[in-house]
């Protein structure tokens, strides 16, 4: 078991497995992994004009056979939940090549699957054989470190907010790296699978905090440090090839952090502090005897000095008395109800949002 301080911000020269051996237990928040596909290409792919498709064709993606690549996936994948902490998660990304066999690890080493999710891409490379269909899409799987866990972190508000006020479904639409962000050296791919800063900039609002510690055992040309730091994120790469150490590190000398108030995430209403209306009532916020009303002032109540509600000649809470005036089963009391200011009527959630700001630390 490593004792050391992890240091953070930095890129680990060398193999995966043995750098992580030297990480303390429970010592990031998320782990990131694109491991090798292990293609098991048997020959060169040509275009119809007969030009070469550069593909994947390095070492690293290299393996003996089905049996050694399942040897290395268990190894990295037992270092990686032995470093995370207890309310942490891990991303793995994958084809159909390798993605079956790593589910089958995660599983068998104690993860538990959260979500799968399909990147589908908008400009696939073609299948130039005409062989089989384009392969179209990649699968991420996001995992907890074991059934039992209880936290981890889903920045759900925010994924509503981002994609117009629906919540976020398991297939995400990006292009493939491509164009600008596309690093190249003499002309030529730095890195042959780099991955879309979009695809990890979603999953890092996704599942991590700002301040987090960000774990890559694959770093490559280091997509997934770049973004970690631009969200406030700390990242700790772990890569063997010193070409791609070179890149990411030319790459991360150039990227600045966004400020604090504009990396801020929207906070789930669960997270939030509960605060009874008759908190507003008791601040004096909205004294007893004020009367509510609804957006069109068709309906009124008033407030009375135990934070309840009285109208038609009835009380109940401002959730149990918006829906009886309604005739409706049930009523969210905090944004049906509001009061009158000059004039304007004003929902009295602005009083209980007025509440939770002083609350903050």
């Amino acid at each position: 078991m490593a004792t050391e301080t992890v240091r953070v911000d930095t890129i680990i020269e060398g193999d995966c497995i043995e750098a992580m051996r030297a990480l303390p237990d429970k010592s990031v928040n998320l782990v990131f992994a694109d491991p090798p596909y292990f293609l098991q290409l048997k020959q060169d792919l040509h275009r119809p004009d007969n030009s070469k498709v550069d593909g994947v064709d390095d070492d690293w993606d290299k393996f003996a056979d089905f049996g050694t690549y399942d040897n290395f996936t268990r190894a990295w994948l037992t270092e990686a939940r032995r470093v995370l902490k207890d309310d942490g998660a891990l991303w793995v990304i994958g084809t159909y090549h390798n993605i079956f066999r790593i589910g089958a690890a995660l599983q068998d080493l104690g993860f538990w699957m959260l979500n799968d999710v399909v990147w589908r891409k908008t400009n696939p490379m073609p299948n130039f054989k005409g062989t089989r269909f384009t392969n179209a899409h990649e699968t991420l799987i996001w995992c907890a470190k074991d059934e039992h866990q209880k936290r981890y972190t889903f920045n759900y508000e925010a994924m509503k907010v981002s994609n117009d006020d629906l919540q976020m479904r398991s297939d995400w639409l990006f292009p493939i790296c491509s164009g600008r962000e596309r690093l190249k050296i003499d002309g030529h791919k730095a890195h042959a699978t780099q991955k879309p800063e979009a695809l990890l900039h979603r999953l890092i609002l996704a599942t991590t905090n700002r301040g987090d510690v960000i774990l890559d055992p694959f770093f490559g040309s280091g997509t997934s440090g770049a973004v970690a730091k631009k969200l406030g994120r700390h990242y700790i790469g772990i890569e063997r090839e010193r070409r791609y150490i070179d890149v990411a590190r030319e790459r991360l000398s150039k990227v600045r952090t966004l400020p604090d108030d504009v990396t801020e995430i929207t906070e789930s209403k669960r997270s939030q502090p509960r605060i009874p209306f008759g908190t507003v009532v008791e601040r004096g916020l909205l004294p007893a005897g004020t009367m509510l009303f609804d957006p069109t002032r068709r309906h009124r109540a008033k407030v009375r000095a135990d934070g309840s509600l009285v109208a038609l000649d009835a009380t109940g809470s401002i959730h149990q008395m918006g829906a009886r005036v309604q005739g409706a089963p049930a009523c969210n009391g905090w944004t049906f109800w509001h009061f009158e200011d000059k004039g304007a009527l004003i929902p009295i959630d602005l009083l209980r949002q007025k509440i939770r700001s002083e609350m903050v630390i």
